[in-house]
Order: C-alpha cells, then sequence, then structure tokens
C-alpha cells in the first residue's frame, strides 16, 4: 500500500500531524509593513530617518514606503533617488498618514497628530520637556502606539540611537566652537587649535560621556589643549582608557572648576540626566566671570541645560551673547550634518524594520525584543511610560502586564 493509501497518511492531514521545523516556520510567517515618511514641519529639522539604500532593502523585503514630496531635500536626496528605490512618492502629508508606521525625526505636531489615524505605529523622538497633555490625548483617543526611539535601548543596555547622535554632535561642537570663535562678532577672531609661538585653545568639557569622547577627539586632532570634568572616576578613567592620551580630568568641585572656565577659550557642557533634567553645573556667576569674546556650547539643552544662563535657541537663530559670553544652545545639533546624521538613523531604522516584518508585526516582535519595548511610552493608547504619567498627571500600567494580557 502506498504512502498516499496509508491510513496514517489521511489521519495526519486530518489532525494537522505535521514535523514541528516546517509547523514553526508556517506559523511565522513575515508580515509586508506599510512604512510612510513624511516631510518635517520643522524649518530646524532637516533629517530623515531613511535614506535611499534603506527604502530599497525594505522594498526588495515586501514592503512598501512611502515618501512625501521633498521629505529629504535638505538632507540632499532626492525625490528621484527615492523612487529609483521603489518608494511611492506622494504629494501630500495626508496621503503617507495612510502607512501602518510613521517614521519621524521631530516629535509629531498637534497638526499632524490630527491626521494620525486609530492604531497607527509612531517612530519619533519624544522631547518630553517640550510636549503638553493635549499631544498625548489626542494620541490616546486614537489607541497609538508610539516609540520614543532616544530611549530604545540594544542588547548591552546602551542607547543606539543617542549614542550615534552624540557621536555626530562631539565632532559637530567643537567645529561650531571653531566658527564662533574665529567669528569677530561672536568671538575673538582666533583659531581653534594650536599654532607655534601661540598659546593653544584652552577647552573644558562637562561630562565624560559620548559627546565628550569625540569632542576631545576632534579637540585634540586640532591640537587644543583639554580639560574634562565629570562627577565619576569610572567615565573619566574610561575616556583616558579609550582615547589612549593622558587628559586633564578632573571631578566637579567648584572652585576647580571656575578657575578652568576663567582661562578656557571654549565650553562643552554635556552632562546627561537620566531623570530628564540636566543638573545646573555652571552657575551664572562663573559665567560672569570667563574672558569675553570666549564660547559656550550647551549640549545638554534639550534637558533644561547645563549652565544657569542658557536659553535653547535654534538653527535659523543659533547664538546670544550674556555677560560677553557666547552661548550656542541648539537642542538638535546632529540635523547641522543632515546627510550624515540621516545615514546614522538609517542604520538603526532599517534592521529594526526588517525584523519587524520577520516577526510578523510589531506586537509579535514586542515578545522577541525587551530593549526595543524600552521605547514604548503608548501602547494602543494606554500610556506605559510612568514619566509621562506622572510629568502629565495621566494613567500609566505596566508595559510587561499589558503584553502578557495581550499575549
Amino acid at each position: 500500500m502506498s504512502a498516499e493509501q496509508s491510513g496514517f497518511y489521511k489521519f495526519s492531514h486530518s489532525e494537522n500531524l505535521m514535523p514541528q521545523e516546517e509547523k514553526l516556520e508556517i506559523q511565522s510567517g513575515c508580515a509586508s509593513l506599510t512604512i510612510g515618511l513624511p516631510k518635517e514641519i520643522s524649518k530646524t529639522e532637516s533629517r530623515i530617518c531613511l535614506a535611499p539604500e534603506a527604502v530599497k532593502m525594505l522594498v526588495e523585503n515586501g514592503h512598501r514606503v512611502i515618501v512625501e514630496k521633498d521629505a529629504a531635500e535638505s538632507a540632499r536626496f532626492t525625490n528621484h533617488q527615492y523612487a529609483e528605490a521603489g518608494a511611492d512618492i506622494v504629494e501630500h502629508a495626508r496621503e503617507v498618514f495612510v502607512a501602518d508606521i510613521i517614521l519621524k525625526v521631530a516629535p509629531l505636531t498637534i497638526k499632524e497628530t490630527a491626521v494620525v489615524k486609530d492604531r497607527q505605529v509612531i517612530f519619533s523622538a519624544l522631547h518630553l520637556s517640550n510636549q503638553s497633555k493635549s499631544f498625548f490625548k489626542s494620541l490616546i483617543s486614537k489607541k497609538v502606539t508610539a516609540i520614543a526611539f532616544e530611549n530604545i535601548k540594544d542588547k548591552s543596555g546602551a542607547y543606539p540611537v543617542t549614542r550615534s547622535m552624540s557621536e555626530i554632535v562631539g565632532n559637530a561642537s567643537i567645529l561650531l566652537a571653531a566658527d564662533y570663535l574665529s567669528n569677530p562678532e561672536y568671538g575673538k577672531g582666533e583659531m581653534l587649535g594650536g599654532f607655534p609661538g601661540i598659546r593653544p585653545t584652552e577647552i573644558v568639557i562637562i561630562g565624560a560621556g559620548t559627546v565628550a569622547e569625540n569632542a576631545v577627539r576632534t579637540a585634540l586632532g586640532m591640537g587644543a589643549f583639554v580639560k574634562v570634568f565629570d562627577r565619576s572616576i569610572y567615565k573619566l578613567e574610561r575616556i583616558q582608557r579609550n582615547l589612549n592620551h593622558r587628559l586633564f580630568t578632573s571631578v566637579l568641585q567648584p572652585k576647580l572648576l571656575e578657575s578652568a572656565l576663567q582661562t578656557a577659550d571654549v565650553v562643552i557642557a554635556a552632562m546627561h540626566s537620566a531623570n530628564g533634567r540636566a543638573p545646573f553645573v555652571i552657575s551664572e556667576g562663573m559665567v560672569q566671570k570667563m574672558k569675553s569674546g570666549s564660547i559656550i556650547i550647551d549640549v545638554s539643552i534639550d534637558q533644561g541645560g547645563c549652565v544657569e544662563t542658557s536659553e535653547i535657541t535654534n538653527h535659523l537663530n543659533p547664538v546670544f551673547k550674556k555677560h560677553g559670553v557666547t552661548h550656542y544652545c541648539v537642542p538638535n545639533i546632529a540635523s547641522i550634518v543632515p546627510h550624515t546624521a540621516s545615514f546614522a538613523f538609517s542604520n538603526f531604522f532599517t534592521p529594526i524594520l526588517l525584523k519587524i516584518g520577520e516577526a510578523g508585526g510589531l506586537e509579535k516582535y514586542l515578545m522577541q525584543d525587551y530593549g526595543f519595548c524600552k521605547g514604548i511610552y503608548l501602547l494602543n493608547g494606554i500610556v506605559t511610560n510612568k514619566q509621562v504619567g506622572k510629568n502629565f498627571n495621566l494613567p500609566y500600567q505596566d508595559l510587561d502586564l499589558l503584553m502578557a494580557a495581550f499575549g
């Protein structure tokens, strides 16, 4: 008797007795995603989340990408490049917001929340200190799932988006300082770095994280003399070890810091706080004692700033002078190099989107990546971020319990 005629063969098909490997493969079918890239409304945001090469890879893997016309113009990517990569180019933002997943750099504006569809997935920055309760209530009413990409963790516990942007900001902060230091109106008409027979530029850096490490590397390469202050001995040791260079380092002692500020030509304030508010390290009195024409780049301004005299500025009006000291306090410094920064975003988002598709959708992917879940602050309209709930007096629930219920 042939296998096809046997009773066991008929029984196995009727009872769905299949080899486990084959059954698992069928159960974990891939999902085809529709991904939207709207044009940033803010005139000071020039980055985009996916480069054309990334779009090509996503399309080749069965996903659809919708790009608003001229969305990447400021990042120096053309509509033609995206069309060649397989994207659908559309005229209006509302045509982008039909997508299942929206990728943005800046947080949604109130105007954009109006065109968000029910149960949409939004990837963007959160910028919690700049948000309002009405912003969250609008997303809650539409049962949106929202992910703050700066809060996503990798397997090592690090924040990959924050780290990549910090690397760019560290380098860019020194280049900005060089530009303003040489400016006769805002600086002293001096070249940043070292030159034979002339005292080298003195740069004080507050903080010893990723921004500081990249700022130090660039400053040393230009011949400057660098002093690094931080509260953590471990971080100070790490920055010297990573750079393989003996630096002037010190724990944050007010008198020693004040003395260093009085001779500094440039100050890079780059202290980060896990609590969402950067600590004031440099008082107004310290700023008053700094040299006229010196430069402060307050990288921590997105968390309120490390310098008491700092006030948020933007790329259209990036600096102001106070007590004779030029302050640069733009939150999204990386946007001054939008082409480079967009590639950094693209390198992060592309593998995540591919994994979400392979998992069969976002909710299934959440079961696989605990670090990714750290970025979620709304899940199907339910607040899952404790800080969002407390700051805006909104009810919130534990994400793990919610996911268990959905499972």
